[in-house]
């Protein structure tokens, strides 16, 4: 019997007694696994199974790692002038609890989830939460399955998008509004931009930008624009504001 063939006789038996249309969701997540039964741990919630020790509790637990750890690698290297604490910050929102569940509904797989009577309703209606555990379940399944280079073009398929909007500022904290509220509370005045450097052709220019409260400048950020090289920098300030105010013991 080939490699194939094995593969689609485990693919049938794990839909047989999981009533889970498998090669529909490994066509979504865009994996086939050699070992289904990952797959079916994964989108099992605690209360459709048999034991805990048979739900995704532990998957989710792995998962959630092995997430953190591929969005901070390519944080380090996508952006090597961010401060540590500007990278913690666009982590956070990134592999958030919305953020995961919000991929779950975009990957529809709530299709597949294995719950219990008490999580079933006609609309199939489950808390966030759920959502959430369920795709860092996945990518730890996907994991054991396949290694890490397995489950990379899955996080980066659908979590790249994700720091994007964070970095432009779409979404999470607006740090350019946050320096202005802070400014103008302490300082009593607005803070301003300014564009120190400019590299690249003009179709595609990168910005490195300081923000200045009265004459103090602040670390520079480059961006792919002057609005993201503002927010960056706009972060960057905030760092070091908060650093301070940790240090010299105020709020």
């Amino acid at each position: 019997m080939s490699a194939n063939e094995r593969m689609a006789g485990n693919e049938q038996r794990a839909e047989a007694e999981s009533g889970i249309d498998v090669a529909e969701c490994q066509r979504r997540i865009g994996y086939v696994f050699r070992d289904p039964t990952l797959l079916i741990a994964a989108l099992t919630h605690a209360s459709g199974a048999q034991h805990r020790l048979a739900s995704n509790e532990r998957l989710e637990f792995l998962g959630d790692a092995i997430l953190g750890f591929l969005v901070c690698e390519r944080l380090y290297r996508t952006f090597p002038d961010s401060l540590e604490g500007d990278l913690t910050r666009i982590k956070s929102v990134a592999v958030s609890r919305e953020t995961c569940s919000r991929i779950s509904e975009q990957l529809e797989l709530i299709d597949f989830l294995i719950v219990g009577k008490g999580l079933s309703t006609p609309t199939r209606a489950v808390p966030s939460s759920v959502l959430s555990d369920l795709f860092e379940s996945l990518v730890a399944a996907i994991y054991l399955d396949g290694g890490m280079e397995a489950v990379r073009p899955l996080v980066e398929r659908m979590l790249v998008p994700e720091i994007e909007k964070v970095v432009s500022g779409e979404m999470g904290s607006n740090h350019k509004s946050l320096l202005q509220q802070w400014a103008q509370r302490d300082f009593g005045i607005t803070p301003t931009y300014e564009v120190l450097e400019e590299l690249g052709p003009d179709h595609s220019k990168s910005f490195h930008v300081s923000a200045q409260i009265g004459g103090r400048r602040y670390s520079p950020a480059w961006g792919r624009n002057k609005k993201e090289a503002e927010q960056r920098a706009a972060s960057n300030a905030l760092g070091e504001l908060r650093s301070e105010t940790r240090g010299s013991g105020g709020s």
